[in-house]
């Protein structure tokens, strides 16, 4: 709670140093708090039945993204399929979570079928990053019944999401040898990093604090009348070009906090590790794309959380955390 506060009080200093606008960012942090409150009290309550009826939700949420997302359908060919990932592998985390959690047998069948429907559903949506992403998640949780010590495999997840970020950055950059440029530019389009270009440029421009938030449609420079919705699809570099290094550094403290309260969780190793995996997932996506200005997103972002971290009220030989 404490770097949710600092998230939304630093969105407000910068705001105010640049006449921005905060308010997405206040919904967002708004949203995980939220999420993670109602996640922490639903899972102890209902360990099995809360992530699966948010899974349940979450691939209804999916199918009819574009109609009940906040804000007018995007012109730009970017559109919402960082939503629609971001929210499949949430969902594959969910199902997979209350698989584990559940002691019956024939209904932890169920849920993973469950599981496999939402990287199904990736690829009938046309979704290659939401099919990709699911699998990941529903491979990881399979994975994840053979592994007895939690924080070995915390580590690789934050290190995955530790190079997706810096190979962001580095496209961003211009750094990467060119045929790797052109391999990636050729997946992520080119229209997408040069947005990227565009938000490091007003980084390296405006390093303390940003040039504001929602000010990046307004100096994201020449690119900025290809962006129907005023951002760079990457939650990272948008950050930097708003807020600073210092919004960088609030957000990166974030997600590692998440990760060290999956490590120190009472919950099985197995369903730590799949909501770990769905969240760096769900990082991977927003560092290329605009996943987490979905309410929808961040909500279930802190409900996951929530259940793979909330304390059953009955627990039955509890096993060690590390």
């Amino acid at each position: 709670m404490i770097l949710l506060g600092a998230c939304a009080a630093w969105s407000l200093i910068t705001a105010a140093a640049h006449d921005g606008r905060p308010e997405g960012v206040l919904l967002a942090v708004l949203a995980v708090a939220a999420g993670h409150a109602v996640g922490r009290v639903s899972g102890a309550l209902l360990p099995v039945a809360a992530p699966c009826a948010g899974a349940a939700a979450g691939l209804v949420l999916a199918l009819a993204l574009p109609a009940l997302s906040a804000g007018p359908r995007y012109a730009t060919p970017l559109g919402h399929a960082g939503g629609t990932a971001a929210l499949l592998a949430l969902a594959t985390g969910a199902a997979c979570c209350a698989a584990w959690a559940t002691p019956v047998p024939g209904l932890r069948l169920v849920l993973r079928v469950l599981a496999t429907t939402m990287v199904l559903t990736g690829a009938a949506l046309g979704s290659a990053a939401g099919c990709v992403a699911s699998a990941a998640v529903l491979l990881s949780s399979l994975a994840a019944g053979s592994v007895s010590r939690r924080g070995t495999c915390l580590l690789g997840l934050a290190a995955a999401a530790a190079l997706a970020a810096g190979t962001a950055w580095a496209l961003a950059a211009d750094v990467l040898p060119g045929g790797l440029t052109g391999v990636l530019e050729g997946r992520l389009t080119g229209h997408r990093v040069a947005l990227w270009h565009d938000a490091l440029r007003l980084a390296g421009r405006n390093h303390g604090l940003g040039v504001g938030p929602g000010r990046f449609g307004e100096l994201g420079g020449t690119t900025q009348t290809q962006s129907a919705d005023g951002r760079p699809h990457s939650a990272l570099l948008q950050l930097a070009a708003e807020q600073g290094l210092v919004g960088v550094c609030l957000v990166v403290a974030a997600f590692c906090w998440v990760l060290h309260a999956l490590w120190r969780s009472p919950r099985s190793t197995p369903v730590a590790l799949t909501a770990g995996a769905a969240l760096t997932a769900l990082a991977v996506c927003a560092t290329t794309s605009n996943a987490l200005s979905f309410t929808t997103v961040t909500v279930g972002a802190g409900l996951l959380a929530g259940w793979a971290t909330a304390r059953p009220w009955a627990r039955d030989g509890a096993e060690p955390r590390i």
